[in-house]
């Protein structure tokens, strides 16, 4: 077995989440947020540059584009091992990456810790659902659990554009097309304008970066669509500042009445260290109502916050209140408790 193929198997048997191949160091895995090395020994340039040519012919993918460009993102599968996602990269002149676990088959959305409110958002037929959080939060897994459900309880075609495909569908009751950025279609904004010929019902975009995206997405959520995508934003009201301020000035106002009327839920996420070790997910989630709607048009979205607090009704949770809900379950502990969260006086004052 080759050196890569032992780094694989020890990540993938030590349930590590990523494996790092940087020369100066060892190489290491990385288990419940902490950096564990696999290797006795240095890693030097030639052994990176060895690991990172071996990824490339596993994949079948061409090498070019990473030398010419200096960083490249591609998937690539072991039989009877993993998926795994690669962001290949230079680092004072010599190769480099971090190769990401996903597992074949899609996660169980109860043993992650997703609330039922996250997965009822597979019944939505037209809007946008934003999954929110940071790198590494698990917005993917979240979008990839969602679509799983839809497949296995809706007839539809479910269309996914993706940079690199993580999850693998399998068609259920749908059909699921998974495109993938610059292996299957050229960029996001030509991926999603060419969706919309291909009587999509669900579209998933793995992540919106810029505004001809977001804007195409608008579009797409407002005729008829439901569009789930990803952001790397934290916080709901920092999700709706962003995309607004992605636009010119002039444009702004024009995007929140837009975004008011397409905006159907927004989901934001973080993983708190649990009590027994574990990654334990928060979620913020935010429903639209007409008090939302007014927020945002009239640029008031720092009021938002409270609106959600209010929503619980409607089955809104403040990241806060997710926070304090683990505490009391005794999924975290009160100091991890007071660290993730948004108003910590406030949370101290609830836990007594």
């Amino acid at each position: 077995m080759s050196k890569l193929l032992e780094y694989l198997q020890r990540v993938v048997t030590d349930k590590a989440s990523d494996l790092f191949l940087v020369a100066g160091g060892p190489i290491c895995e990385k288990l419940e947020k902490r950096l564990q090395p696999i290797s006795e020994d240095r890693a030097y340039p030639r052994d990176t540059e060895n690991l990172i040519r071996e990824i490339y012919q596993l994949a079948g993918r061409s090498i070019d584009r990473y030398l010419q460009q200096g960083d490249d993102d591609f998937s690539f599968s072991v039989a009877e091992l993993a998926r795994f996602r690669v962001n290949a990269y230079r680092q004072r002149g010599s190769m480099a990456a971090v190769v990401r676990v996903v597992s074949f088959e899609i996660p169980n959305w109860k043993s992650l810790g997703i609330p039922e409110q996250v997965m009822n958002l597979a019944a939505v037929d037209h809007g946008m659902v934003l999954v929110t959080g940071t790198a590494g939060s698990g917005k993917s897994t979240t979008q990839a659990c969602v679509i799983d459900r839809i497949n296995r309880t809706r007839e539809c075609h479910i269309i996914t554009l993706e940079d690199p495909i993580e999850y693998l569908h399998r068609d259920r009751k749908s059909i699921v097309s998974q495109r993938e950025i610059s292996i299957d279609t050229e960029d996001y904004p030509s991926a999603l304008r060419a969706c919309l010929r291909q009587a999509p019902d669900v579209i998933l975009l793995g992540e919106m970066r810029d505004q001809a995206t977001i804007h195409t997405a608008m579009t797409a959520a407002e005729t008829g669509h439901l569009l789930i995508a990803t952001l790397h934003t934290k916080g709901t009201v920092n999700t709706i500042d962003r995309i607004v301020d992605t636009f010119p000035s002039g444009q702004q106002d024009q995007i929140r009445v837009q975004l008011s009327m397409v905006l159907h839920t927004v989901v934001s996420q973080q993983l708190l260290p649990g009590t027994r070790g574990e990654l334990v997910p928060a979620f913020e989630i935010m429903h639209m109502n007409s008090a939302i709607r007014s927020l945002i048009r009239d640029s008031k979205t720092h009021q938002i916050d409270n609106a959600i607090a209010a929503g619980g009704g409607e089955g809104m949770v403040t990241m806060d209140q997710s926070i304090l809900a683990l505490c009391k379950a005794g999924a975290i502990t009160p100091e991890t408790a007071l660290s993730y969260a948004d108003n910590p006086e406030q949370l101290r004052r609830r836990l007594g």
